[in-house]
């Protein structure tokens, strides 16, 4: 009996777990580094886009703030929009893009949900790509 009993709650709870869905992406997140905060946000046609909301003080160069802090090309870094272009896929999104504020370059991005709720962010020159998990902030 005790062994049916566990079968049913085994797979009871087996079918009220979902896993993350990976179009899912909305929300805050930290950068591997830890050194800023990107928010991603519907672009306004049912794609994310995500926009720096916070900079690490300890992060910035010498005589800059996180408010006067500047991208390779002089921009303002805090409310820069770095990753934008998304198309949906049933596993993600894909044939983005990611700006790199650091070299002021533009790479092609990718990035989906995992179920721990870590954000899988790739940027690819070609076939070559590097991945970062971006955690969740809040």
């Amino acid at each position: 009996m005790k062994p049916v009993l566990f079968a049913f709650v085994s797979l009871a709870l087996a079918a009220g777990y979902a896993g993350a869905d990976p179009l899912d992406v909305d929300g805050t997140y930290a950068t591997e580094e830890e050194n800023s905060h990107i928010q991603i946000t519907d672009c306004g046609d049912g794609t994310p886009c995500g926009t720096i909301v916070w900079i690490d003080p300890a992060s910035v160069s010498d005589g800059k703030t996180p408010e006067t802090a500047t991208d390779a090309d002089g921009k303002k870094i805090l409310g820069l929009t770095m990753l934008e272009g998304f198309k949906k896929t049933a596993k993600g999104w894909t044939d983005g893009t990611i700006y790199n504020p650091k070299e002021g370059k533009t790479y092609s991005s990718k990035m989906k949900l995992l179920d721990d709720g870590v954000l899988e962010v790739k940027g690819c020159v070609g076939f070559l790509c590097k991945t970062q998990n971006w955690k969740p902030v809040g």
